[in-house]
């Protein structure tokens, strides 16, 4: 006789454990508290559909916070294994300039949806919307409140993948917290990450450069570095190479309220090859020396301007020093509904190997509900695909 599944949620590691579940033995339900499944997957298709990266699995788990957690996840369903698998289910990958993986041209993210859930249907994989989950019933039963009236559901095995904290529009609020808690499951509180950082920038600057982009530069906070774009906000800074260092901003913050990170606006130059370019001034103007010799735009000068002394601004030596090291104060991360992804949640102390929940016997945790951490990038999708692949054949050898 089949045992039955329940799994609540229908975020991106419910999908792959659902198509991946041997349907031989496993009668698989998912419940969903939205009208439809895979929001919060349709969501994270704005702007680019990135499905995940196509760095070496050695170099992708180090990504990951930890990366101790991810050293058998990623190994066991890697970039190359997903990449394969939706192949197998009708959806074509590439990689573009920048080593991420997206699905071939004119496939949009509803299409991936689509496909998944066909794979789903072919599986006899059933999918109830409208069911939002309130705990446990007296009986140790699933409770559900659907159109006003609660159900119950009892179930062999239960997996939750009901999501982080952020993007709450998605039905990913973070409200299952407190079921949990009340359950004697510990619970870290949500955080922030992978999103913008306040700085406190002075009008003039922001006149300027607000919504501009900083390109071809590295950043640095605690030792960790990180190149690409950064883009300046009224609220501060964003993209894809302050959200990589997330964790140290954070740490800092939590120690001291503020965060320092120092930004090379040169990368590609040493420090003494730009003090020589500055040093062949002439009878040009320090601004007009940045622009021919480290071909500086508006935006980068405005920045140094509203950062350093005007001492500092025409001294040669100094100058090179701030280009490739230049301190900037976050004060702030933003909150959390704006974040792309949270770290908090359930500790990773309170499942076993297998996911499963310590005080919970076959009741078990995947996802974002998890405290880890990953970059934009492709790695966030692919965190929560290779724990969706390898609870599936997990639960397939029991």
């Amino acid at each position: 006789m089949k045992k039955t599944i329940s799994i609540i949620g229908s975020g991106p590691s419910a999908l792959v454990l659902a198509a991946q579940l041997n349907e031989q033995k496993f009668d698989v339900t998912v419940y969903e508290r939205n009208f439809a499944p895979g929001r919060k997957f349709l969501v994270a298709g704005d702007g680019g559909f990135n499905l995940t990266h196509s760095e070496n699995t050695d170099r992708f788990i180090l990504r990951y916070t930890p990366a101790s957690f991810f050293q058998n996840l990623i190994s066991s369903f890697n970039n190359n294994d997903l990449c394969d698998w939706l192949k197998n289910i009708g959806i074509e990958t590439y990689v573009g300039s920048s080593k991420r993986v997206f699905p071939v041209k004119g496939i949009k993210p509803i299409d991936v949806l689509n496909a998944i859930l066909n794979e789903l249907k072919r599986k006899n994989v059933l999918i109830k919307t409208q069911h939002l989950w309130k705990g446990w019933s007296d009986k140790n039963e699933l409770l559900f409140e659907n159109n006003k009236a609660e159900i119950t559901v009892k179930s062999d095995f239960t997996v939750f993948a009901l999501g982080g904290a952020s993007w709450s529009k998605t039905g990913s609020d973070g409200s299952w917290t407190n079921i949990f808690e009340k359950n004697k499951i510990g619970i870290i509180p949500f955080q922030a990450s992978n999103c913008a950082y306040k700085i406190n920038w002075d009008d003039s600057f922001l006149a300027s450069a607000e919504g501009k982009s900083l390109k071809n530069i590295s950043i640095s906070c605690n030792g960790k570095s990180k190149s690409g774009e950064l883009v300046i906000t009224r609220f501060g800074i964003e993209g894809g190479a302050i959200y990589a260092l997330s964790p140290e901003i954070r740490e800092q913050l939590k120690q001291q309220n503020t965060a320092a990170v120092y930004v090379d606006l040169k990368p590609v130059f040493p420090e003494e090859e730009i003090k020589n370019k500055l040093l062949s001034k002439g009878n040009r103007s320090v601004t007009k020396q940045l622009e021919d010799e480290l071909n500086f735009n508006a935006v980068h000068i405005a920045l140094l301007k509203s950062v350093l002394s005007k001492e500092e601004f025409t001294n040669s030596e100094a100058l090179a020093k701030k280009i490739k090291n230049l301190p900037l104060m976050i004060t702030a991360a933003a909150p959390i509904d704006e974040a792309i992804s949270t770290v908090g949640g359930i500790p990773l102390t309170e499942i076993d190997e297998h996911f499963q929940l310590q005080k919970l016997p076959a009741n078990y945790v995947i996802g974002e509900m998890l405290d880890w951490d990953a970059p934009t990038g492709g790695y966030l999708l692919q965190g929560c695909f290779s724990m969706g692949s390898k609870l599936a054949g997990f639960l397939n050898e029991i």
